[in-house]
């Protein structure tokens, strides 16, 4: 799809009530949207403005110098400056996605969800993609972005107005920043509950999400999760890159499809962004320094057992400040806790989770690590490794719809790093930052197998940098991280 083909499909659904006639005029033949002279101006009718098609194909045609209407006329006196700056943002994401899509594994699934479920709601971290995979998978659809203060504020204040200039079928993204919205999406739904894909949701913080969710559109929407790129999805859109670059580099997106983006200035960026607008909205916060500080100490700790009191004391926080802001890090998709996974049989087991940052780009970047030899040279290596494994699956179990399923295992002397646990029947994983395995690596594996009962494990395996599996020993496996799947 061209980019004058993505303006036309996706900016005619903006602006709709007060500029609907406009708008309309905006979506005419591909000569008038390339600037040409306008339809001469009928008796008692309004004077054409510029379409926002118009405005996204100068701007394509004139990215640095700005476009600049026929005739030498202010874009800005023409159309609402909140408006452009929407037709900026779409203009950002219809460039990403002609510069480079990448293949996400869930796509499929976003498909089916909207031709089943009048709402579906795509949560995630920020800049994991979730609203361009929106875009390019409902190009028909309509847009709006609660980013914008003048949206948020028309949604949160007056949402029945707001539904009537976005009528569906709409993404609404950022929603959770209007949470009074969602009682009249739910009124809007049930008016026409037969119709599925009414409304496209995006949240990148997702307990307050959920919450608005739960309490107004229970059994209408279907929750579905977007994180960063799988190793999977790198290696089938970029198999020239290396396993240990991934990992550096991290799952974003953004620096796949646009290799040439220096990745540490990305996570500075990312991080300072993060730290202004999710951090500032989700947590009362004196000082966004501590909080920071905090961050990355919890990317220390990435891959370990959480200790709130240890952690709040090394950043210098009350216990009860370390529990709000992990509760934050969560909500916002940078931390993930691990649960252990325990039964009748094993009660001297551990009870505390397991603390993880979601994606290994970030934490490589608060460890200051920025090339492929510090990763190898870092005592840390192993801990991101993990970390690693960790996202890999997470990301199978969720694509294979089992929420809910990995665990770790761990008593007062050992520890199985990962457990999978389907129907009562359980997979073992031990991840070893080492390209050779020895059977000593597989000891716990077999522990484990001997507490739970033999019966009960279907398989286990060492998780490790190999480029081929082969068997080690007591029936377990030497597995690449690109066997995860």
């Amino acid at each position: 799809m061209g980019m004058s083909s993505m303006a036309r499909r996706i900016i005619p659904h903006l602006g709709r009530g007060g500029e609907k006639a406009n708008v309309a005029r905006a979506s005419r033949s591909r000569q008038e949207c390339a600037g040409r002279m306008p339809t001469p101006q009928r008796a008692g009718r309004p004077r054409y403005r510029p379409g926002l098609s118009d405005f996204i194909l100068r701007l394509h045609s004139h990215p640095r110098g700005g476009p600049v209407p026929a005739g030498g006329a202010d874009w800005r006196a023409v159309w609402p400056i909140s408006t452009l700056r929407m037709v900026l943002a779409i203009y950002t994401i219809a460039s990403h996605i002609m510069h480079m899509w990448i293949q996400r594994d869930i796509e499929p699934r976003l498909q089916r969800s909207a031709r089943t479920r009048p709402v579906v709601v795509l949560t995630g971290a920020r800049q994991t993609g979730k609203t361009s995979t929106l875009l390019r998978l409902f190009p028909k659809y309509g847009f709006v972005s609660l980013d914008l203060p003048t949206e948020a504020e028309q949604a949160e204040k007056d949402p029945q107005n707001f539904l009537q200039r976005h009528p569906s079928p709409m993404i609404v993204d950022e929603v959770q920043y209007a949470p009074g919205l969602f009682r009249h999406l739910k009124a809007t739904v049930d008016a026409r509950r037969a119709r599925n894909g009414q409304f496209l949701l995006t949240g990148s913080q997702k307990f307050t999400l959920m919450k608005s969710v739960s309490e107004s559109l229970a059994g209408r929407a279907d929750i579905v999760e977007l994180e960063t790129l799988s190793w999977a999805e790198i290696r089938a859109a970029l198999p020239e890159t290396g396993l240990e670059t991934a990992i550096v580099r991290g799952g974003f997106p953004e620096l796949h499809a646009n290799p040439d983006i220096d990745h540490m200035a990305f996570y500075n960026s990312y991080l300072a962004t993060y730290l202004e607008r999710d951090v500032r909205s989700l947590a009362n916060v004196g000082n966004l320094r501590d909080f920071e500080r905090f961050l990355r100490a919890c990317a220390l700790r990435s891959a370990n057992l959480l200790n709130k009191a240890d952690l709040a004391r090394d950043v210098g926080i009350a216990p009860s400040t370390a529990n709000q802001w992990l509760s934050t890090l969560e909500a916002s998709g940078q931390v993930i806790l691990l649960e252990p996974w325990f039964s009748n049989r094993t009660k001297s087991i551990v009870k505390s989770p397991k603390l993880y940052l979601a994606d290994t780009g970030l934490l490589c970047a608060l460890l200051n690590i920025r090339s492929q030899d510090a990763l190898r040279e870092s005592p840390a290596a192993g801990a991101i490794w993990e970390t690693f494994v960790f996202a890999q699956l997470r990301g199978r179990e969720r694509l294979a719809g089992r929420a809910g399923s990995l665990f770790f295992w761990r008593d007062r002397t050992r520890e199985v790093d990962f457990v999978v646990d389907v129907g009562g029947n359980l997979e073992l994983f031990e991840a070893k930052w080492t390209e050779l395995p020895a059977p000593s690596d597989a000891v716990n594996l077999d522990y484990v197998r001997k507490v739970v009962g033999k019966s009960r494990v279907a398989s286990g395996a060492v998780v490790c940098r190999t480029p081929n599996s082969f068997p080690l020993v007591n029936g377990f496996r030497a597995l690449p991280a690109s066997d995860l799947v």
